[in-house]
């Protein structure tokens, strides 16, 4: 009896829930008629004219309407409209909905319309239940900025997003977007895509396969294989962000620039470029691991400092590095503290502490400039001011040829140190040797000027000009101590010798971190990207003013 009694107020507690979980009747408020006919239309009420039909919230009207009382499901025709409070209206030529399981159907020049856009389709589907429209055949979704083109979409009501799974395309006065997985928020016109995506303008081309892009303010970013591509640059980075207004972006971990007109690099951990459209003066400021790459002759040559600046019209940069800037080509290389580099004239100056290697020969002074040759983009002459001093290492012993004065200015030849001149007091130290690199003797004079021609990046011919007093002395007649100048610094452990050398320990540090993030992130499994929290509080954030 007891298990009996149990089973029973099981049953009427089960039976009680199906009862409160059913869904009330469909309620025919207004038609101009109202008919039954079993023959045409067995167990349905015909409905013509000025159909007016509710359920739950939800209003329909028509021209003519069947309602299936048992099934309590309704058939509409005519100038179909569905309207849920201010948020959903939907028109079509007919239209199906079953009030048991809250779900529609519609077709037909069908449009669905919210305070925000609008969407024309040929076949739509809406769930009250949980709140989604969707459609399987070509859509056109408009509003104040853009017009978004699928093959198939979805519709979320409460958050007011559409997502589309299949080829999208948002046009926009100013770019299109392509994709083919794309959430857009209707209200803030934010989008969120995801897998192959491109986003097209005048000014540039952006690829993404993961992004954000808020088509209201025009700001966007990108995280995944991303890039932007400009008719004269190219910028890629592990994540971008860009504002179109602004024409400003930057990149961060793993960036790269890439000048397409002047065939330069520039790479480093983090980047921020402005771009004046009208001016084409643009600018870029780079950090952490910075390098800049520019192409001499086919010969890179690699500049790095610990901040960098590279400004103006393409053909007219200026590349600016400062705090321990150190640079390294296969036949050259040097550190200051920094560098200002002219790409119109050609001359790049090395400031403060400046040193210079050419092949073997080790160059100092308080001032020093390049020039290059912008036809043949090649070297074309130093000048060192202010206690100029080459240093090399003789070939056969333990000594150094020196030369000092007061400026140096060089010539080059194939982008190799071919003439030297050293003006204003000058002296010399030289291991001076016969065709058969025997010893001959140690040349140590001083003069008012000497002329330097190098051959194979050795001293091939030295010659004193004016006032000159020295000798050339055997080398057991001149002392150790006498073999070097005043001044004399030899620096050949900090040569740089290497592109890699050009790199503090401190910066590789950071370039290792940032190598096993990207290295975790990427094992981890590839998904959309959350919404952010702008987009889901935007309403909240931007209230309707209240119509009075």
């Amino acid at each position: 009896m007891k298990k009996l009694l149990f089973l029973s107020i099981g049953l009427l507690c089960c039976l009680f829930t199906v009862q409160a979980q059913k869904s009330s009747k469909i309620k025919i408020e207004y038609s101009d008629f109202s008919d039954i006919n079993q023959e045409e239309i067995p167990d349905a009420l015909l409905l013509r004219g000025n159909v007016r039909v509710s359920h739950e919230g939800v209003v329909f009207t028509c021209n003519k309407a069947y309602y299936f009382q048992k099934e309590n499901y309704i058939k509409a025709f005519g100038d179909v409209q569905m309207v849920q409070g201010d948020t959903l209206f939907l028109n079509s030529k007919y239209a199906e909905y079953s009030g048991e399981v809250k779900k529609a159907f519609a077709t037909g020049n069908v449009i669905m319309r919210s305070p925000e856009s609008t969407l024309v389709t040929d076949t739509i589907n809406f769930d009250r239940n949980v709140q989604e429209a969707f459609y399987n055949t070509h859509g056109t979704i408009t509003n104040r900025e853009n017009t978004l083109k699928s093959k198939s979409g979805r519709y979320y009501v409460a958050q007011k997003k559409f997502q589309f799974l299949t080829a999208v395309t948002i046009t926009n006065p100013k770019y299109v977007i392509k994709s083919n997985h794309l959430d857009y928020y209707t209200n803030s016109g934010h989008s969120y895509l995801f897998g192959p995506s491109t986003i097209t303008s005048k000014e540039n081309y952006i690829y993404t396969e993961k992004g954000f892009y808020d088509t209201k303010k025009n700001v966007s970013f990108f995280k995944k294989k991303s890039y932007i591509k400009y008719k004269d640059r190219l910028i890629e980075g592990d994540s971008l962000y860009y504002d179109r207004n602004r024409e400003f972006a930057s990149a961060t971990n793993n960036v790269k620039i890439t000048d397409t007109i002047n065939k330069g690099l520039v790479k480093g951990h983090y980047a921020e470029i402005y771009r004046n459209l009208k001016t084409q003066k643009d600018s870029m400021m780079i950090t952490k691991r910075a390098v800049a790459i520019t192409l001499v002759e086919n010969d890179s040559m690699y500049i790095h400092g610990k901040k960098m600046l590279i400004t103006g019209k393409p053909g007219e940069r200026i590349i600016r590095a400062f705090n321990n800037v150190r640079f390294y080509k296969t036949d050259m290389s040097g550190k200051c503290d920094s560098i200002h580099s002219d790409q119109k004239t050609g001359l790049t100056k090395m400031i403060k502490n400046p040193i210079l290697w050419n092949y073997e020969n080790q160059m100092t002074g308080d001032i020093m400039h390049l020039i290059g040759n912008n036809k043949t983009e090649k070297l074309d002459s130093l000048k060192v001011l202010n206690n100029a001093f080459i240093i090399s290492k003789d070939t056969l012993s333990t000594g150094f040829n020196q030369v000092k004065g007061q400026n140096l200015y060089g010539k080059f030849a194939d982008n190799k140190l071919k003439e030297v001149d050293i003006v204003k007091n000058a002296e010399v130290i030289y291991y001076m040797r016969n065709d058969q690199q025997e010893l001959i003797g140690i040349n140590k004079s001083t003069c008012s000027s000497i002329n330097m021609i190098l051959e194979g990046n050795t001293i091939e011919t030295i010659t004193n000009f004016n006032q000159i007093e020295g000798d050339i002395y055997p080398e057991k007649d001149l002392p150790e101590n006498t073999r070097k100048l005043r001044g004399f610094i030899w620096r050949g452990d900090e040569r740089i010798k290497t592109k890699d050398d050009i790199f503090p320990p401190e910066e590789n540090e950071i370039d290792t971190k940032i190598q096993a993030a990207k290295a975790k992130n990427e094992a981890k499994e590839d998904k959309p990207l959350e919404p952010r929290k702008e987009t889901l509080d935007y309403d909240k954030n931007n209230p309707k003013p209240v119509v009075k």
